[in-house]
């Protein structure tokens, strides 16, 4: 653990310990020591905590009529579709009715929506964009200080459903794993130069568990602290381990058969877009992802709840999402497509549970989630005509303080850059204008930011 000149605690410090010759670190969260008397700004330098920014993607968007809310403003009514956020809409705001504007480019289906949103511009092909993504031009801005310039996750398994990129050529590709994100943050991201080539087995890092490495560091800080910050370490430190627990679990073997003498393979989560593993995939990327933001290894993250051309499916079934939502017949009496439409609650249920776990952090005087802006958005509104016209968007977070929440603000006829424009200039950009040729735009949204 090291200090400061001073002789106090650093903010950059590391619980540090080895296993098998290489350096494993646990980051620290930002503890009562390292802030001011009001808890809104580091003591050391006065600087305000940092403000993360994220996106949260899904694919194949929603029904517009059983998706949009009917009223705007602070009162809004929770739409058939928005109820899954119910617990959390005080916290979001629903932004609907913008558009990617065409003028004269053809719609590149699943393709034009979503990097229209990001790119600020319609791409003139099938192989092109206009520029870099939102998440790559706030990361020059933010994300050059900390250990990882952003992270990128897929929880559906496949490191290739990623939209961040400077360019065509240079895709960040996602994580697939969770298992694998979990050792990426608290593996031994510190190697020992003599053991440069050491990777552990994820397995004895688990059972093992970073903190146990630790432990002497570990007690070294306790007893320099106060108690309100021994019990916010403590409740940090039971998040990590139940978080090491559950991914415990993937690595153990099943019972032995008895005609089987060989040794089966730890399994990891299953790889697939299988509903029900995305979503357990996702929710332990989530809990990894916000103990990475509360030690402060990245400001910037992407993450991917389901592709493009959403290929979610059901347990026994092949119909994806995306298959469904063009070949299922529309219910007559419902007036939608019931099957389609259960991925786009399963999917706002998700969402919910991301900003939740983000929520359940406490950081300075309120919680992570305050110190974030993360918007969440699809490639389309509805699926089944491959529409960019009103597309959903949805934030949470005030990006410490620097956005209203709890809003719905109706975008109709207005270009996605207006979205883009505004996450900028909140996360802190010196941008006035944003987008290109007829989605260029130097309105932000001015109902949501302070």
């Amino acid at each position: 653990m090291k200090n400061t000149k001073s002789g106090g605690i650093s903010r950059r410090g590391f619980l540090r310990g080895t296993l098998g010759g290489a350096a494993v670190s646990v980051g620290l969260p930002f503890l009562d020591v390292f802030l001011n008397t009001n808890g809104n700004a580091m003591a050391a330098t006065g600087a305000p905590l940092p403000q993360r920014f994220g996106t949260w993607f899904f694919g194949c968007g929603m029904n517009p009529a059983r998706w949009n809310p009917t009223t705007e403003g602070i009162d809004w009514e929770l739409s058939p579709e928005l109820m899954p956020i119910a617990p959390m809409r005080h916290r979001m705001n629903i932004l609907s009715g913008y558009s990617v504007l065409l003028d004269g480019e053809a719609n590149q289906v699943h393709r034009t929506g979503v990097f229209g949103a990001l790119c600020g511009g319609a791409p003139k092909t099938a192989d092109t964009v206009t520029g870099p993504t939102l998440d790559v031009l706030i990361s020059d801005a933010i994300g050059t200080r900390t250990r990882f310039r952003s992270l990128e996750m897929a929880a559906t398994g496949n490191p290739r459903h990623s939209n961040s990129l400077r360019d065509v050529s240079s895709v960040n590709p996602a994580e697939p794993s969770a298992l694998g994100f979990y050792t990426r943050i608290f593996g031994p991201g510190f190697s020992d130069p003599n053991a440069k080539d050491f990777s552990p087995d994820p397995s004895v890092l688990l059972r093992k568990s970073a903190l146990s490495i630790v432990t002497e560091d570990r007690k070294r800080l306790e007893r320099q602290l106060g108690q309100s910050d021994r019990a916010r370490l403590d409740q940090y430190f039971t998040a990590l381990r139940q978080l090491e627990q559950q991914l415990e679990l993937q690595l153990q073997q099943p019972p032995p058969l008895q005609a089987c003498n060989a040794p089966l393979a730890p399994v990891d989560l299953p790889h697939n877009t299988e509903i029900d593993n995305v979503i357990a995939n996702h929710k332990l990327m989530a809990q990894t992802l916000a103990l990475a933001l509360a030690c402060d290894q990245t400001r910037v993250f992407n993450m991917q709840f389901s592709d493009r051309a959403s290929s979610l499916r059901m347990p026994g079934t092949t119909d994806t999402h995306h298959t469904l939502t063009h070949e299922e017949p529309r219910d007559a009496a419902l007036g939608y497509q019931p099957n389609a439409t259960a991925f786009v609650l399963k999917s706002m249920e998700a969402w919910t549970q991301f900003c939740q776990t983000l929520e359940s952090v406490p950081e300075g005087e309120g919680t992570l989630l305050d110190n974030c802006l993360v918007m969440a958005h699809s490639e389309t509104s509805e699926a089944n005509t491959h529409s960019i016209v009103g597309m959903p968007f949805m934030t949470a977070g005030t990006a410490g303080g620097r956005l209203r929440t709890g809003l719905h603000v109706s975008g109709v006829g207005e270009s996605v850059s207006r979205v883009g424009l505004t996450m900028q200039q909140a996360m802190g950009l010196n941008v006035g204008q944003w987008g290109s040729d007829q989605n260029q735009t130097n309105r932000p949204i001015s109902d949501i930011l302070v």
